[in-house]
């Protein structure tokens, strides 16, 4: 009834790929996935579901891809700067060194979670409690992320409704249309009535108002929020579709989404399994890989592959130029992360419960748990660059380097930072064994050159995961281009089994 009341326009309809209903395959049809990542699990799940035979060669010794949570014990296997997580050994102490967010428009990796039983929490994104610090403003002294939005916009509206009264406005507008305009902006901006800005209780209040008067904070000075760079882009993060709330986290780690797949066909994956060889020939794939130092050869109907696409070229392959030739056309990120455990979770006492502070360091964020509130001990990610210089400049330094300038540039975030810190643990992704890299570096131009051919398949061999997807990055575009792949193995087989018939 909803689809038909979506036909008729009588309720909106949504944009989301539909997840294929696989049909039964008829005999003995083989599927090779090179890659456990995210896009490699989904599609064994479905594929064996619908009776393929699958088999997956993943490379690293655990499976998830980026999808990394580190606990205590837990092996880092970045290349120079190989680490053991020296977290204690706690429920509520791990780092999400991949992904770590959910956002509620995603809506077939939450699918997936609510099939395979994966619980989910809220993820607190955005916490106007949380701080902004950049030494081009106030000299360096951090302020609250409410104060700096509130009287920004204050200031923003005041601006315009002065422009308006004043009949300055490039705009066709009547007096209602006018007399509306100013009460919008009396709201946006909360100017008093004669469209001034002269403070906010959304920037806080000087005092605690509970039982005296509140007390307004004073106006920030405007030239001094414009020295910051808060303003381009991280002001407002958190509105962008992927990052507003609601956002979900998994209870316990974004790897509890790879335990479930794992649960369903783990049986399918081996591990430490490294892939030498990927030839197509007509109607199958042969693959040669090495596993405890023996060279393995297996041949399948199919092939499906989410090794990243720069690794792949140095694999010895038999694709087209107009299909490798991307492989090293398109970048890679090269993101890092650090989290610190701390004896005291000390941002509580500031007001912070989850939300992320940003300043204009190299550790760019420091996020706070959302969860094990008022619990003793937490795990802050207390550097996330995207910067690839920053992110270079990490990954140079020895693991015990890069924690004492993330402790050295958090002080300038809170002072007292140095004296709660126990230990840490790293992950930079472009030196991480058998990943060398982030997110593919899409622009439009690679996409109007690329992405049409690398989705389509190669005889019966398939690029996959997030890497062939509109949203790199993300698990949810690795999830679309596993079900992309499956939907036209299915068709095929379809198409094979009605020519047979016929």
């Amino acid at each position: 009834m909803f689809r038909v009341g979506a036909a008729l326009g009588w309720v909106p309809a949504f944009a989301a790929a539909e997840r294929p209903t696989l049909k039964p395959v008829a005999g003995k049809r083989t599927v090779v996935v090179l890659g456990a990542g995210i896009s490699g699990l989904v599609a064994t799940y479905e594929l064996s579901r619908a009776g393929y035979r699958c088999s997956v060669l993943e490379a690293s010794h655990r499976a998830g891809g980026r999808n990394l949570t580190l606990r205590r014990g837990d092996k880092v296997d970045e290349l120079g700067h190989g680490q053991v997580c020296p977290f204690d050994d706690d429920p509520d102490l791990y780092l999400n060194a991949g992904p770590a967010r959910i956002p509620s428009v995603h809506e077939r990796l939450l699918e997936y979670c609510r099939e395979l039983n994966v619980e989910l929490s809220p993820f607190v994104n955005d916490n106007h409690s949380a701080w902004v610090q950049d030494d081009a403003m106030f000299d360096g002294k951090p302020l609250r992320n409410r104060e700096y939005v509130t009287d920004a916009r204050g200031f923003m509206a005041e601006l315009l409704a002065k422009g308006i009264q004043s009949h300055r406005i490039d705009a066709q507008l009547d007096a209602l249309d006018v007399e509306r305009l100013l009460g919008f902006l009396r709201a946006y901006g909360d100017l008093d009535d004669q469209y001034l800005y002269r403070g906010s209780s959304r920037a806080g209040y000087r005092n605690a108002a509970m039982i005296e008067a509140p007390q307004l904070k004073g106006v920030l000075d405007i030239r001094e929020l414009l020295k910051s760079s808060f303003w381009r882009s991280d002001m407002h993060f958190a509105e962008g579709q992927d990052q507003a709330p609601m956002m979900m986290e998994p209870v316990g780690g974004m790897d509890k989404v790879v335990a479930a797949l794992m649960a369903k066909v783990g049986k399918s994956v081996q591990l430490n399994a490294q892939v030498e060889s990927v030839m197509v020939r007509d109607g199958a794939v042969d693959v040669v890989y090495r596993a405890r130092g023996e060279r393995k050869r297996v041949s399948a109907d199919y092939c499906l592959n989410c090794i990243p696409m720069h690794i792949l070229n140095g694999i010895d392959n038999n694709f087209p130029a107009d299909y490798s030739g991307a492989f090293t056309a398109i970048g890679r990120g090269k993101l890092f992360k650090l989290g610190l455990q701390s004896r005291e979770r000390f941002w509580e006492r500031e007001q912070i419960y989850g939300g992320i502070s940003w300043t204009a360091q190299d550790i760019t964020q420091i996020w706070y748990p959302a969860h094990g509130i008022h619990r003793r001990k937490g795990v802050l990610l207390a550097a996330y660059t995207f910067d690839p210089a920053a992110g270079e400049r990490f990954a140079d330094l020895a693991p015990a380097e890069r924690i004492e300038r993330a402790i050295s540039q958090g002080e300038k975030v809170h002072p007292n930072y140095r004296q709660f810190i126990e230990c840490g643990v790293s992950v930079a992704w472009h030196q991480m064994n058998h990943m060398l890299g982030c997110a593919a570096e899409w622009t439009e131009p690679l996409y109007q050159r690329w992405f049409a051919r690398l989705q389509a398949p190669v005889g019966n061999h398939y690029l996959i995961g997030d890497q062939v997807s509109r949203h790199p990055g993300w698990q949810e575009g690795a999830i679309h281009s596993a079900l992309h792949a499956i939907t036209d193995i299915d068709r095929r087989e379809q198409a094979t089994r009605a020519g047979a018939v016929a």
